[in-house]
Order: structure tokens, then sequence, then C-alpha cells
């Protein structure tokens, strides 16, 4: 008699953190024994290194593993996973349960391979699967609350617990003794769990530079606007170093140096939480661990305070009435409102102070009578039209993990989209028009530094709140502005593309199509 074949299964791997050197081939080890027992042969594996089983949404190995699952066109015939936290430490056990039953209702059960219980269905292992997604989700809490402890136990000896220097400042890297080791550049990080880190003076041009800052401020009297344009005047700039995206100085980077405690030598943590990889949220001044003394300061507490005082007189001691005021004056001298006018004008407060307290520049302008609604309905559609594109420029790349890229040559360049060893794809929204009595079309407008490139063509619905459909395009071969209807005879130029599943597939049928 022929031996029965060997059933064709998939195995997901996952480690929470790059510490766990050898986790991914010890689950790897454990379920190869598992598959052999049972006549399973592994033929395809999904993996997640250094990720938390907290949320879907950074997995990209078991996204590719539902997705393909979802789709029917995955080969195998089971998923081995090593134990229940493997598959998620998800905070709603439902969570968990509900991408196992994706895969269940597919036809392809999960095994959990170093787990007492068979994940047959039965009463005991479903009462068992229950408790193990409870204690994986319990025990991401319990860590969450010993590690947070330990922050805040470390913050208050002033030991540094993340993120960038600031300008003017670097990170040094203590030995558990306190002896100074060496600085840590951009991006860099301890690899001793008992090494500190502190900061410490940078450059004497930067530290010197932080201090004049404070000069033109208090003695000068320049605002905070004013002394950035001064500085760029100057031709300094932010250190690459700990600013990289950023090449000249604006109001947000001046009023960060001015505000921050830290350039007094106070240390500050706890200013906000996002406890298990939910939404950020702002803790009141009595929750932070603030201790002084912990750095050298750049100023002294005394100047800091001083420069706190005058940035209080000029914005946060004025209402909102006060603001409003303002704007009402300005426009009464200019005839106009601009943000580079609120911007230039000393006495005003900044574009941001307005976004802060009335929701934005336009919810100011319409409560001292300026302009009509109709002024900023445009504005409002590229917004919206602009958070649409770059949700699905992060889908796309979500979908081929390794395989696309999101690239920006410069800072006046549009974000496109880079297929390796490939071409790079332009993304153009196209938005809904009323041509005729009952027509829909849509109006195209082409980015002329993109006109050559291969084109993913996404036309809004009639709400625009979501894609009516996808075309691939050898190009965009116009230069201004037009209009197409539903089955434009422009658009056979190209592929319409079912899913965004199968963007690969459909470029390289096109730019083939456009070869031949």
């Amino acid at each position: 008699m022929a031996e029965n074949p060997l059933v064709p299964v998939a195995q997901y791997l996952r480690m929470s953190t790059e510490h766990q050197q050898y986790s991914l081939e010890n689950q790897s080890s454990a379920m190869q024994k598992y598959a052999e027992s049972q006549g399973f042969v592994i033929v395809q594996t999904y993996s997640d290194a250094a990720r938390s089983g907290l949320v879907l949404r950074r997995r990209t190995g078991l996204r590719q593993l539902l997705q393909d699952v979802v789709a029917g066109t995955s080969a195998h015939k089971a998923i081995l996973v090593y134990d229940v936290s493997r598959w998620g430490r998800f905070q709603d056990t439902d969570e968990s349960a509900h991408y196992e039953f994706l895969c269940k209702s597919a036809g392809i059960p999960v095994h959990y391979c170093a787990e007492t219980f068979a994940n047959d269905g039965s009463l005991p292992s479903l009462i068992m699967k229950a408790l193990k997604r409870t204690m994986a989700g319990e025990y991401s809490r319990e860590l969450s609350v010993k590690v947070l402890a330990g922050q805040k136990r470390l913050a208050a000896h002033g030991f540094k617990q993340g993120g960038v220097p600031g300008y003017g400042l670097r990170r040094m890297l203590l030995a558990s003794n306190g002896t100074p080791k060496q600085l840590l550049a951009s991006g860099e990080r301890k690899s001793i769990a008992t090494d500190r880190v502190i900061l410490v003076h940078g450059p004497a041009i930067e530290v010197e530079c932080v201090r004049e800052m404070y000069r033109m401020l208090i003695e000068g009297g320049l605002s905070v606007s004013e002394i950035a344009r001064e500085l760029n005047r100057r031709g300094i700039r932010p250190s690459s170093e700990v600013c990289r995206s950023q090449a000249t100085w604006n109001y947000q980077s001046i009023y960060q140096v001015l505000t921050n405690l830290k350039y007094a030598g106070i240390h500050v943590f706890g200013r906000s939480t996002q406890k298990l990889s939910t939404p950020t949220v702002r803790l009141p001044k009595s929750e932070w661990v603030i201790t002084s003394g912990a750095f050298e300061p750049i100023v002294e507490p005394q100047i800091f305070d001083r420069a706190q005082q005058v940035l209080r007189s000029r914005t946060f001691n004025k209402s909102n009435q006060e603001l409003l005021d303002d704007l009402r004056s300005l426009l009464a001298a200019e005839g106009q409102l601009t943000v580079r006018l609120i911007e230039h004008s000393w006495d005003m407060a900044s574009p941001s102070t307005y976004k802060h307290r009335f929701g934005s520049l336009q919810e100011a302008y319409k409560l001292i009578g300026y302009g009509r609604p109709e002024s900023f309905r445009n504005s409002e559609v590229r917004r919206r039209s602009q958070a649409l594109r770059d949700e699905l420029l992060s889908e796309i790349v979500s979908l081929y993990p390794g395989e696309i890229a999101i690239i920006r040559p410069g800072r006046k360049w549009r974000p496109r989209l880079q297929i390796r060893k490939g071409p790079v794809v332009s993304v153009l929204l196209a938005r809904p028009v009323r041509i005729a009595k009952a027509a829909l079309g849509w109006l195209v407008d082409p980015a002329r530094r993109e006109s050559r490139s291969v084109t993913l063509l996404a036309r809004l619905d009639k709400a625009k709140s979501g894609f009516y459909d996808f075309h691939i395009l050898p190009n965009i071969d116009r230069k201004r502005r037009f209009c197409i209807k539903s089955t434009d005879e422009w658009l056979r130029r190209g592929q319409r593309l079912p899913r965004l599943s199968d963007l690969l597939h459909v470029v390289d049928q096109v730019r083939a199509f456009r070869r031949g």
C-alpha cells in the first residue's frame, strides 16, 4: 500500500523583542517536531520578528497570512503556531478568536503545538483556549505596569528613557557605576541593560545658539517666528544629527527650545501615556516625574522662568476673545488674513495657537466673519483627499512588505511608490464632478513631474470619502487638468485594478504591453 501523503501546512512565528535571539529558531524547531508527529510538512513560513502581539497593524506576517487565507490563494491546509500567546496578546480576547475563526471558516485550522490541549473544538479545549487568551492579555497588562514603574524610578534619578536629545544636547551613555562611556549618535541605543543615558551639552556652537534664542526673546523682544527668521537669515541650521527632517528653523522648532525644561537641566518624564498601544493620552502635571538638576543646564533656571513669563504674556494669558480681537485688528490693518501675515505680526499669537484654541485657522476666521464657508470648501476637500491618498499609500505598502516602499525625492515632491527592482509608481486621485444632469465624471489633475511614470489612478466615490475604482496606466499623457467619464476611452490605455493585492501583477502587465 502507498503511504499517506504529507499534509502541507504553514507555520507562524513571532517574537516580541530583538533580545529574544533564538526565539524564532526554538519555535520553528518545536513546530517541525509537531509536524512530523502529525504527518504534516511545512511548506510556508510567516513571521513577525521583534513585533508586539498587542495589535495587528504592525504585524505584517500575520496580516499576510490572513490575507492569503481569506483570498483562498494559500496552498497549506493548516497553520502551526507555537502557543496561544504567539498568536497574539490582544487585550480583547474576541480579537484573537476572530482571526482564528477567519482561518477556520476558510477550512484551515490553527494548531497550537506547545499547548497541552488539542485545538479540536471540544468543550475542554474551548475553555482552556479562552483562559490562555485571557492570560496572554493579562501578562501584557502586568508587564506594562512593571515597566512603567521601572521607568519612573530611573527617571527620578535623572536618566533619560528614550527619544531624541534635542538641539544643543546629546545623549551620554553611562556604565552602571556612573562612569561615562561614549556619546550616542542618532539611532544608536544602549546594548547593556544596566547602562544608563543622560543628556549632556552638544557642540559649543549649538549651545551658544540656544542661549542666543533666549536672549533674543527676553532682551531683544523678538517673537518666536522672528527668532526663526533671524536664525535662518544668519544661515544657522538645525543639527542634522538631531533634526534630520528639518532644514530650517520654524515656529514650532524654536518654541520647543524655549519651553522644554531640559534646557534648564530639569528632566520630565510621563507627560503622556500610550499604554498597550492605545491612543496617546495627555497626563496631568501631578502625575509627571520631574527631576531638577538632572542635567547640566544650558540656560540658568532663572532665565528659563523669565522666558516662560514673556511667552505667557504674549499668548497664554490671552483669552479666546482677545485672540479674535487681534485677528480683527490685523484684518482692519491689512485688508486680508493669511498665515504669513499672522506669522510676521509681532503682537499676534502664532497660527498654531489659533489652531489649538479654535480647531483651525478657518474656524477662527469664521468667528470674526471673515470669508464665507464656500471660501474654505476647496481647502477642506484637498485635506480630505490628501488623507485618503496617504492611507492608500500606507495600505499598499502593508500589503507588500519588503516589495514596495514610499519615497519622496525632495520636500516639494509628493510621496510615490517604489517597487523593488521595478518602476516608481505615481499615485493620483481623481475627484468626482457633475458633467451633466445625471452623469458623474472625474477630474484628473496631472502632476507634471510624474507625468511619465506608471500611474495608479484612484477615482473617489460620489461622497469623496472612499474609492470608486483603481486603474494602472503606463503614464499620464496630458499636462493640464481634464475630466473623464465612467467608462472613458482614455482609461483603455491601461488596465483596471480589481484588488490592491493585484497591483504588482497588473503593473507588470501594463509595462509589458507598453514595451510590446
